[in-house]
């Protein structure tokens, strides 16, 4: 509903590391929606996209994976690899995906937010706020698919070959947890963004 129960320092402005994968994650939900991709469209990933390091789904240079998959190492693994390869198949770079993003958050009223990569790695004037992390939380939960992915315990990759398992541990020992993304830098420390469901309530 929007509605807040209880805040602190909710529009303080910090880096949220892969939390920012939630907008990342909203912009592919909302491209698969408006038709202008399919869950099963194959992506290559390019030299730029492998390049990545932190949180991977090690991705090959010229290697074809599905929005699907992609979505999977994006939610479950918190794979850098894939939102950058998502973002160059959507927008055609990563900076065009960026510009996407920061347009996204202002549609939404996310005041106290600025996006300068798809994937929350440390970087200069990156940052968002609680507040804010909510209302895009609210948002991709808007897409009920999604969470499909956000509460996969487990799961494999690439037939079996590669072994994935979700960084948010609420999902296996929460009751009614169903996502939605954590995120730890030296800069950031530790960062989430938690949902769940219980009966007809959901909270973030």
């Amino acid at each position: 509903t929007g509605k807040v129960l209880r805040e602190m320092n909710a529009d303080e402005k910090l880096p949220i590391a892969s939390v920012t994968k939630i907008m990342t994650m909203l912009l592919i939900m909302e491209e698969i929606d408006s038709g202008n991709i399919k869950f099963d469209d194959m992506v290559s990933v390019s030299e730029n996209a492998m390049s990545y390091g932190g949180s991977t789904m090690f991705l090959e240079q010229g290697e074809m994976l599905s929005v699907n998959d992609m979505l999977k190492g994006i939610a479950v693994a918190s794979a850098n690899d894939g939102c950058v390869a998502m973002a160059e198949h959507i927008s055609g770079s990563e900076s065009a995906f960026v510009e996407k993003m920061n347009k996204r958050a202002k549609e939404l009223g996310m005041e106290n937010t600025n996006f300068m990569n798809t994937n929350g790695l440390d970087e200069e004037n990156h940052y968002s706020s609680a507040r804010d992390v909510a209302i895009m939380s609210c948002q991709l939960l808007k897409h009920p698919k999604i969470t499909e992915y956000t509460s996969i315990w487990t799961d494999q990759l690439r037939d079996g070959k590669f072994e994935l398992a979700n960084t948010n541990k609420l999902i296996r020992f929460y009751s009614g947890a169903n996502g939605l993304k954590t995120g730890s830098t030296s800069e950031a420390l530790c960062c989430l963004s938690a949902s769940a469901k219980r009966e007809d309530m959901q909270l973030v």
